[in-house]
């Protein structure tokens, strides 16, 4: 794969008008310009299966799949019949459709030991949910999340404890703390710091650690002798770890639990799951506690998203769709590692995370994290057709599309070795990305260097 790819010239018209009228850019910080390398196309016009093309029609194989959302490929039929169904009967009601019946009894039925569902459109409406449903169940206000855990929603409660915390009060930030992944004494600590006061602990199943020794049920109890409820948040790893879910594979039935990303291949849908003895409380017949006024929104269940999840529901179960994802995350991740050992950059280039769900990490001559050298990696992939912002495979990555990647991966990294010899300002176009959280934004003139 030799292609080159410098034709930018619709993406670069459409980013000067969008910053004009769209904060960011891009409705989401994570797709925004900031993420990715000067060289790099601005919009994505179409996709099929694994490829996308840019508004400019250059073709790449793309990894990440939308954010992790489209576990099964882009514009996939059985997916696109159902929506094309069921809009043909119109999308939202005065009143409830069947449809989401139908779509909570499809969901139930493959996640145990969850008794209640509801929708909604997006993963932070979800744990939020879940968090207002913990406080009002325990009476109390303080939330625990997992310091090891990137992202848990865009709402005051969570982005109050990151760098990009402006905009929250200072005393909505004093009701999140954190204790750390794997880390039984840490969450104890916790507890016994704010003794009767932690409402629930949020956490990620796992990311790129697996959880050690029965960490997540120890993890359960502890939580239920404090008088806290444990919410796993299932975003990322649901769908992707298990057709149950991680808490399938780590044996574990979370109190609480939020699903989204893959849930609908792409469609907005999310969900907050439960135990009927929290869930109630969401509901119009219990009489011994007050009502918790839990994810009402006026797009939450609308049909063709929820016709999306049950058909994507319904490959997962039908299709070796799991069984796929870490075949080829398997297989992509000993090429690569491969191609790394050629290069003599073991040291500098490391894969992590279950094949299911890979990552990457780029370091710098002195094994210290670099923005720098992560964009010049972005940079050269792209210039040889792979947008791999992740590792992240889906259920239409094939053995050619892994062979071509690699063969992309394995030009970039000789411009990785070049550049630990001769200085990464020398290959790099223009500034490196950001991270998400960056408090303030760089000036124009440094951004650039």
């Amino acid at each position: 794969m030799t292609r080159s790819f410098h034709r930018f010239q619709n993406s670069r018209r459409l980013q000067s008008r969008t910053h004009d009228i769209i904060p960011g850019g891009a409705h989401t910080y994570a797709k925004g310009d900031d993420q990715y390398p000067i060289l790099a196309p601005g919009f994505i016009a179409r996709g099929a299966g694994c490829h996308v093309w840019d508004v400019d029609d250059n073709k790449y194989i793309e990894y990440g799949m939308g954010n992790r959302t489209v576990g099964l490929g882009h514009a996939y039929t059985a997916v696109l019949r159902a929506v094309e169904r069921e809009l043909g009967r119109g999308c939202n009601f005065t009143r409830p459709s069947p449809i989401e019946v139908e779509c909570a009894e499809q969901f139930l039925a493959m996640i145990d030991g969850a008794e209640m569902v509801k929708f909604c459109k997006d993963g932070s409406d979800a744990t939020s949910g879940a968090v207002r449903l913990a406080r009002a169940y325990t009476g109390r206000d303080l939330i625990a999340c997992c310091a090891d855990h990137p992202f848990f929603s865009v709402d005051d409660w969570f982005i109050g404890t990151t760098a990009m915390n402006a905009g929250v009060p200072e005393a909505t930030r004093q009701l999140t703390v954190k204790f750390r992944y794997n880390n039984i004494e840490s969450a104890k600590a916790l507890f016994d710091q704010y003794p009767e006061r932690i409402a629930a602990l949020i956490l990620e199943p796992a990311r790129t650690e697996e959880p050690r020794d029965d960490y997540l049920n120890k993890l359960k109890r502890l939580c239920h002798e404090n008088g806290a409820l444990l919410i796993l948040d299932e975003m990322i790893t649901g769908f992707r770890w298990h057709n149950g879910g991680a808490q399938k594979v780590y044996s574990v039935v979370p109190d609480l639990t939020t699903f989204g990303k893959a849930l609908a291949n792409g469609f907005s849908v999310s969900c907050l799951a439960g135990q009927r003895e929290f869930m109630r409380l969401g509901g119009l017949d219990h009489t011994d506690r007050p009502r918790v006024f839990l994810l009402s929104t006026t797009h939450g269940a609308e049909t063709h998203a929820l016709a999306a999840a049950i058909a994507t529901m319904q490959v997962y179960q039908q299709e070796p769709v799991i069984e796929h994802l870490y075949r080829q995350g398997t297989r992509l991740k000993s090429q690569v590692e491969q191609a790394i050992g050629r290069h003599g950059l073991n040291a500098f280039i490391k894969i992590t995370g279950r094949p299911c769900c890979l990552l990457f990490a780029t370091l710098d001559q002195d094994g210290n994290s670099s923005q720098e050298f992560r964009t010049l990696f972005l940079q050269e992939t792209i210039r040889r057709g792979v947008i791999i912002p992740s590792l992240v495979v889906s259920y239409s990555h094939s053995d050619e599309d892994i062979d071509d990647t690699v063969e992309a991966i394995d030009g970039a990294l000789e411009i990785y070795r070049r550049a630990l010899d001769d200085g990464v300002g020398k290959y790099l176009v223009g500034r490196p990305s950001q991270s998400v959280y960056s408090r303030f934004n760089k000036p124009a003139a440094e951004s650039a260097t």
